[in-house]
């Protein structure tokens, strides 16, 4: 729907994507308020328990009834109702596939409690049968290829585990942050998340787009975006972002460098990933040559990439670790 495609929309989701006759999302990530308190702008983050829940299954429905039979549908949660999403995406006829735990640094401290440091994302497909599913796209080294030699490891890597723990908490301090919105995803988080189950040209909804984020990984993947947020406020900011992150792909791509912005995103996602200095890398000729080989295979193309000039893109993020 066009109307939809490559859109920052001012709007209610529930009516927005409840009126949709036919289904035109291939992926749905949400990251919607918890009821813990939030100060958003245009929406009060303290309701009703069962008014929250009542409205949490409206919205779910009306993404799943824009969500494409072999679309996918992920659900970023606290730990107050986690289990309601799980039970309402069963309601809802969608299919559980992971139920994944997002461990975080600098979690938010407590006095009487132990401190949270982390989230509930729910990972779930229209058809059990038929989604997308790029493995090939989030696959990392395994301890086998990086630290035994082992000869039956596989040289693809292997799957990350459900409880990812590389990606920090996006405080206020952090140079990604968005200083007008209250709370922000991590942009690598959404890429994995994007890269895995959505593919080049496909499009990704995001019924509270908030910061912009899910849009702006959208966009660096080469994928069509659609965000949907109640807040004029936010619209307005994430389509400022949304225009500046454009213009510098376009800089990127038309500069001399070595590597697209394409391809400097899936270093920068790999290093993360892998979770290893780049000091460390870049001296030992064994892990340069499996980063490289992980990231050939992540680009999914017969180019044939230089390890020198991937050890040189890495001293970009070596004040990361």
């Amino acid at each position: 729907m066009l109307k939809f495609t490559d859109k920052i929309i001012c709007g209610d989701c529930i009516e927005l994507l409840g009126a949709v006759k036919e289904p035109f999302i291939d992926l749905v990530f949400a990251d919607p308020p918890f009821n813990i308190g939030y100060a958003y702008d245009k929406y009060k983050d303290t309701v009703k328990s069962k008014k929250y829940i009542a409205w949490t299954k409206d919205w779910m429905g009306a993404c799943a009834n824009a969500l494409k039979p072999g679309g996918s549908f992920y659900i970023a949660i606290g730990d107050d109702y986690a289990a309601h999403v799980r039970l309402l995406g069963e309601e809802l006829g969608l299919a559980a596939r992971n139920w994944i735990i997002w461990h975080y640094t600098f979690g938010q401290q407590t006095k009487t409690m132990f401190a949270r440091a982390h989230t509930h994302i729910l990972y779930f497909v229209k058809d059990k049968d038929n989604f997308t599913y790029n493995d090939h796209a989030v696959r990392v080294p395994s301890d086998r290829q990086l630290t035994y030699n082992d000869k039956r490891a596989d040289p693809r890597g292997k799957m990350p585990d459900d409880v990812w723990n590389t990606y920090s908490r996006v405080c206020g301090t952090f140079f990604e942050r968005q200083k007008w919105h209250p709370c922000q995803m991590p942009e690598s988080l959404l890429t994995r998340i994007i890269s895995v189950s959505s593919n080049a040209g496909e499009l990704v909804l995001d019924p509270f787009i908030g910061s912009g984020t899910t849009a702006a990984a959208a966009i660096q993947l080469g994928r069509k975006y659609c965000g949907i947020d109640i807040s004029d406020n936010y619209v307005d900011n994430t389509r400022t972002r949304l225009r500046n992150l454009k213009n510098e792909i376009r800089k990127k791509d038309g500069s001399s460098d070595i590597f697209n912005a394409r391809e400097t995103l899936e270093i920068k996602r790999l290093f993360v990933d892998m979770s290893i200095p780049v000091k460390e890398i870049n001296a030992s000729k064994k892990l340069l040559g499996l980063f490289a080989q992980q990231f050939g295979l992540r680009m999914n193309n017969d180019k044939a990439y230089d390890q020198k000039d991937i050890a040189t893109e890495l001293l970009e993020y070596s004040a990361w670790r």
